[in-house]
């Protein structure tokens, strides 16, 4: 592969950490360095040789500071053929020196947006020199050495220290190909600060990203785009993989709704919940938690609303579970939970999560708001001459919380702030609703005076008639089938409470 030498450089950087180095080994190696603004004045501090751009291009740095490296001069320098004689040609005509390396930091646009700052501060972050740098030199990864961002001066320093200066081919498309990266990211955030919330064309653009050992099985390749530590610090165990991160979110997910309340203790399995309890305790939510179906509890995901404390770890530490999550851990229950190797413990961080969702599917994706919506007792529209007591109110929004976060078709029993058992991804709501009562009468839970909650409206009396004769004597569901009422005169025949809510969860 073509190896060529670094033997002159321009350089335009926003952050000068880790720039040290990187021109005392051009000067060292008597590199010619050529550049302007704070980075000219970084590499004088340091006693080293540059050429001032404005030297070079016999044209000052005008409009603020808006302008300063956008010339033939130095866009000749970086993109003529070294081995087309007609550019050579050219570039000699003209006086036009070569550049074979170009290292740029871009003006952190992405950040301004982040800090709040205002639209004129956002705006004048939009990088023009850089950006047409970084694009240029990339294009002519051929013959020139482009650094595009901090993260890559380490790269530099290495074909700078332990290869003098030299460079191959593959090293330089790599370089050219992490550039791109860098300015499709940069250009695609000015295009999302600009579109706000208004309806667009769909980019999407995460430069971290993470090997997973395989995707949802084991002969699929999966990976991770994203930065899981702004979310979780992680203390023990093996690396996420590929289902136990769909879980993760879906726990995570489900517990956003009750950070408020109670200590609160609840295992998924697949994505739904197997078992949640709200108790005074956090070792009690535990303990309700896990009796609500302790067969699907065997490898879930673990998550609490409060410290895990030392009486709670061991109560937990005989159960096979993949991941353990809570916003803090006694350092003796730690010392318990860390006794299985494999065992993954995540801090949960605080933390906001992203205003719409999307997937993909057939030949493109599908984009919506996150449901962010959640309807308590204030809400309710009660329809039944029947009443629900206060502690069944309760339930009613415990219950409707979960059927949100449940996949659908979904009926969800509970009584006394614990999950008696749901009914998930059925094909029919009686279905789920058969499910359910099956469930909770597997693992001994007496449903008199139960609740009930569903995901969507009911068509048909048959699901309160089924949940009556269960024992269930309050029902919330979101309302608005054209046959509402015949669930409704069931439910006021039989003294069964019953309240709407007008907003549906589906989860698919």
């Amino acid at each position: 592969m073509a190896t060529k030498k670094i033997t002159s450089a321009l350089l335009s950087v926003y952050s000068k950490e880790g720039l040290e180095p990187i021109v005392r080994a051009m000067a060292a190696q008597g590199i010619t360095m050529y550049s302007t603004g704070g980075t000219q004045a970084f590499i004088e501090a340091l006693g080293l040789p540059v050429v001032p751009v404005d030297q070079l291009t016999g044209f000052p740095s005008i409009l603020g500071g808006r302008v300063k490296t956008l010339h033939p001069t130095i866009f000749g320098g970086i993109l003529n053929r070294r081995e087309d004689q007609g550019d050579r040609a050219q570039v000699a005509e003209y006086g036009i020196p070569d550049i074979d390396c170009v290292v740029v930091d871009l003006y952190p646009f992405e950040q301004t947006v982040a800090s709040g700052a205002s639209h004129e501060d956002v705006i004048e972050k939009i990088d023009i020199g850089g950006i047409s740098l970084i694009r240029g030199a990339a294009k002519n990864y051929n013959d020139v050495v482009i650094v595009a961002s901090m993260n890559q001066y380490a790269e530099l320093e290495r074909i700078l220290t332990h290869q003098n200066g030299e460079s191959n081919l593959e090293e330089r498309r790599q370089l050219a190909m992490a550039a791109f990266d860098v300015s499709s990211h940069y250009d695609g955030k000015i295009f999302q600060y600009f579109l706000g919330t208004e309806e667009g064309a769909l980019k999407v653009s995460e430069q971290n990203a993470s090997v997973l050992r395989y995707g949802e099985n084991p002969h699929q390749k999966g990976r991770f785009y994203g930065d899981l530590s702004e979310l979780f610090d992680k203390l023990h165990g093996k690396e996420l993989s590929y289902n136990n991160l769909l879980d993760v979110d879906a726990a995570v997910q489900l517990m956003a709704e009750f950070a408020d309340s109670e200590p609160t203790f609840a295992i998924l399995k697949h994505n739904n919940a197997c078992g949640i309890a709200s108790r005074p305790t956090i070792a009690a939510a535990y303990t309700d938690a896990l009796a609500c179906d302790p067969t699907s509890a065997f490898g879930g995901i673990l998550i609490a609303n409060r410290m895990i404390d030392r009486e709670t770890a061991q109560l937990i530490n005989p159960l096979f579970c993949e991941v353990v999550i809570a916003p803090a851990y006694e350092s003796e229950a730690l010392t318990i939970l860390q006794s299985k190797a494999n065992r993954i413990l995540l801090v949960q961080k605080p933390c906001s999560f992203p205003a719409t969702t999307l997937r993909s599917l057939l030949n493109g994706y599908i984009w919506q708001d996150r449901d962010t919506s959640m309807e308590d007792r204030t809400d309710f529209n009660q329809v039944t001459v029947a009443n629900a007591t206060d502690a069944q109110l309760s339930d009613l929004e415990f219950a409707l919380k979960l059927a949100k976060h449940t996949k659908s078709n979904t009926i969800i029993l509970v009584k006394n702030g614990q999950l008696c058992a749901g009914g998930t991804g059925q094909t029919s709501r009686v279905d789920a609703l058969h499910q359910a009562i099956h469930k909770a009468q597997v693992f001994g839970f007496d449903l008199q005076d139960a609740v009930m909650a569903s995901d969507a409206f009911f068509p048909f009396p048959d699901c309160v008639e089924i949940a009556k004769k269960a024992g269930i004597t309050a029902v919330v569901q979101p309302g608005g089938s054209i046959k509402d009422q015949l669930s409704i005169d069931y439910c006021n025949a039989n003294g069964v409470a019953m309240y709407t809510t007008g907003v549906r969860h589906f989860k698919h």
